[in-house]
């Protein structure tokens, strides 16, 4: 008999192999991988937008030499291994191979594609949840401790990884005191295992709390700039398009999971994701925040259908092969959506189809020519090299007297990653956790370049020359409005108001 590990594992394979060679190079690492890499260089316990974990891989990446490959290998690792977890919980469930195959497909197929291409800390958020549902399902199954305790890791590591498993967690206390498995609340097991998470999670709320809390600040600034767009019915169209083409899979299994008889033992999933998608309603929170709740869906959906199909073999010899084949029938049109596939003159050519399904719409409300994430690929390699050509063509006296300074951590990110191999200072900004990582104040500066939107002002008596270097156009680059100035010869003042604004912002985040 053939092991059932076996057809999770090629599908966790595939998923793995899918991301490499469906990945077209006309595309650069998005905006927020940069930032993420650099946390490589600057091991700690926290930073101001997510919990350590990623900068543990981040550093591994850049020891490894930081290539396109490495980048990638992570985000393809946590989807490839929640896709191996579905397989096993739809196997768990009663599922068989038919099964199996419909939850896989119902995953390459939908966002989890696009999300688990990118190096974010959304993929593992996605497989730490995915651990805790079907560790529940064999505790369900077998009440053994050691299901909570691997419970209490999971949730300890998804809290390094991203805030967000807070929301989670509320969710999942909700759904236990819901159902029979409330008696759980009361084992010492399950205390030692909520320790477990805690002590897993203590260093970086440590650090959280010593350095003011600067979560809540970060929640403050997305409600401001980028949740106040976010609208309830916008939210609920995002979730129906970004997992369309696994509709008939995920909602019989929310359906299922809820009033059927035969997976009531297991409704504690279908609760989980009410809760937290509750939250995230209410909350307005970004329509991808969800996708960590459906994978557990997907599997008892698969299960569902199997055992639904079970009773009705002739029907079954109709929809069993039908519902494989019509994903991949519809996903034709979606492909360059789900994947990196298609480069960016191809998108241009159906941007009208793909503006009818919402997808050129970015967090600003606006339409563009391409997909946020796609626009935030573009141009990154282009602005490094022309920044390392300014500094080339500086007189020698600028070695080790130029500052590199940029209006947000994309520009930075990307400076920095591009140029790792060359002798180019590393470049800052005022934005996000790069605050902490200025280098102290030179007692002496020859030159400033800085990549800014706008001509910096108030720069007149403080230096002997400003003047714009040119930096090549990329039309289809989200950011359209950089410029490269070089200044010559900063005073004492200038440079001393650099420092002043990055004090100052340090003190928005409560740092001191």
């Amino acid at each position: 008999m053939k092991s059932p590990r076996l057809l999770p594992l090629l599908l966790a394979l595939l998923r793995f192999a899918t991301g490499y060679g469906l990945a077209s190079r006309a595309y650069e690492l998005h905006r927020d991988e940069y930032l993420y890499l650099e946390y490589g260089r600057h091991l700690a316990w926290g930073y101001l937008e997510v919990p350590p974990l990623t900068a543990l891989q981040s550093w591994i990446t850049l020891a490894l030499g930081g290539s396109w490959f490495w980048v990638k290998f992570w985000p393809l690792l946590w989807g490839s291994l929640t896709l191996y977890l579905l397989g096993r919980a739809v196997q768990r469930l009663g599922g068989g191979p038919w099964a199996v195959a419909l939850v896989g497909l119902s995953y390459l197929l939908s966002a989890y594609a696009r999300l688990n291409f990118l190096f974010q800390p959304n993929s593992f958020e996605v497989l730490a949840f995915t651990a805790v549902g079907y560790c529940l399902i064999c505790y369900m199954q077998q009440p053994a401790p050691r299901w909570l305790y691997a419970i209490g890791a999971a949730l300890g590591l998804a809290l390094l990884n991203k805030y967000s498993a807070l929301f989670f967690i509320a969710a999942l206390v909700v759904a236990l005191l819901l159902t029979p498995l409330r008696r759980v609340l009361a084992t010492r097991h399950f205390w030692l295992a909520a320790g477990l998470a805690l002590l897993l999670w203590l260093p970086n709320l440590v650090w959280q709390i010593g350095h003011g809390l600067p979560v809540l600040h970060h929640m403050a600034l997305l409600r401001e700039t980028q949740l106040v767009h976010v609208s309830a019915a916008g939210f609920w169209q995002s979730q129906l398009l970004m997992n369309l083409l696994s509709l008939w899979v995920w909602v019989p299994g929310l359906l299922a999971l809820l009033f059927s008889r035969w997976l009531r033992p297991y409704r504690v999933l279908g609760l989980i994701y009410v809760a937290g998608l509750l939250q995230l309603t209410l909350l307005h929170g970004k329509d991808y925040y969800a996708l960590a709740y459906y994978p557990l869906l997907l599997a008892a959906g698969a299960a569902w259908w199997q055992q639904w199909l079970s009773g009705r073999p002739q029907l079954g010899r109709v929809l069993r092969p039908a519902l494989l084949v019509l994903p991949l029938i519809l996903s034709i049109r979606m492909v360059p959506l789900l994947f990196t596939i298609a480069p960016p003159a191809a998108m241009l050519a159906q941007r009208a189809r793909y503006e009818q399904v919402g997808a050129l719409r970015w967090e600003d409300g606006q339409n563009h020519p391409l997909p946020q994430d796609y626009a935030d690929m573009q141009g990154w390699r282009t602005l490094a090299d022309d920044v390392w050509l300014a500094y080339q063509r500086l007189p020698p006296d600028a070695k080790g007297h130029t500052f590199i300074k940029c209006d947000n951590y994309g520009q930075a990110g990307a400076i920095n990653y591009y140029n790792r191999h060359r002798a180019l200072p590393p470049a800052n900004s005022f934005n996000g956790s790069y605050l902490f990582w200025f280098p102290p104040r030179p007692p002496r500066l020859r030159y400033l370049l800085l990549i800014e939107d706008d001509e910096p002002a108030e720069l007149a008596g403080h230096c002997e020359a400003v003047r714009e270097l040119r930096l090549r156009p990329t039309p289809l680059a989200r950011e359209q409005q950089r410029h490269l100035y070089l200044v010559t010869a900063p005073d004492t003042a200038l440079v001393g108001r650099i420092y002043a604004e990055r004090r100052a912002s340090l003190a928005d985040w409560g740092q001191f």
